[in-house]
């Protein structure tokens, strides 16, 4: 149990809260029980430590407000929309034999005794705090699960869960899930076979052969050429047998 001291203050006004933060001071309210509310300041640095922790808003303090020591729970944090401090927080008192309505977070242990996890299976959890009604004396720090055993494909639920006496989960019309042990989600892509692999080495040897054709001269090309000039010779001396020879002579007509 954590021991915070606290000061009385007398005034709320907005100007006189910034001065006491402006001092490294947080405002703060305790109630309930049948004392009157009782308006006071913690200093920051006694309380940073545990107030950004999971287990904050379910966990015992015990405040010394100018000698007189009472147990509170703290039950609702403010912060600074820009700065993210802290900026006010509500404390309870705790009354003994009076039952609350409270989130305790839920720590897993055993971890390497998890034959699914060991398997490469995952944690899969689905409530990280669960809400209970318990005396506010006797209220659990955590509530503790056990994975040694559990195999993948396994549903944690409440009904498996052993809690503290007089400690009930608020929901009771159905056995929830706390976790699971789930199979592995990462999917590993399949290698190219060796012949896909050699297909596309043979795919690339004809650019070099290309290359090479592009450099020396095309051979088809040469033949295509070849046969055009033939072509042409062809046509000239044809040309030039034709212009060779004599031209026929026409019948004289009969008078």
């Amino acid at each position: 149990m954590s021991n915070l001291k606290a000061i009385k203050r007398e005034t709320t006004s907005s100007g006189s809260k910034n001065k006491l933060r402006a001092s490294g001071f947080i405002p703060a309210i305790l109630y309930g029980g049948k004392d009157p509310n009782q308006k006071i300041s913690i200093e920051k640095k006694d309380i940073k430590n545990i107030i950004n922790s999971d287990t904050f808003l379910s966990k015992v303090l015990e405040l010394d407000i100018e000698g007189k020591k009472e147990k509170v729970l703290p039950r609702e944090i403010s912060y600074h929309v820009v700065s993210d401090e802290p900026i006010h927080i509500d404390f309870m008192r705790i009354v003994s034999g009076k039952k609350i309505v409270i989130e305790i977070p839920v720590v897993f242990i055993n971890h390497p005794d998890s034959p699914g996890l060991k398997r490469g299976g995952v944690l899969n959890i689905v409530r990280r705090k669960i809400e209970f009604k318990c005396p506010a004396e006797n209220i659990p720090n955590d509530i503790t699960i056990d994975l040694s055993g559990t195999d993948i494909g396994t549903s944690i639920k409440i009904s498996s869960v052993k809690l503290p006496e007089n400690v009930m989960p608020t929901i009771t019309d159905r056995d929830f899930v706390i976790a699971t042990v789930a199979a592995p989600t990462v999917i590993k892509e399949p290698e190219k076979p060796a012949e896909e692999v050699a297909e596309g080495a043979e795919g690339e040897a004809p650019a070099e052969g290309a290359e090479g054709a592009a450099k020396d001269g095309d051979p088809a090309k040469k033949d295509e050429k070849g046969k055009e000039a033939a072509a042409g010779d062809k046509k000239t001396d044809d040309k030039k047998s034709s212009e060779k020879k004599p031209a026929e002579k026409k019948p004289a007509e009969k008078k």
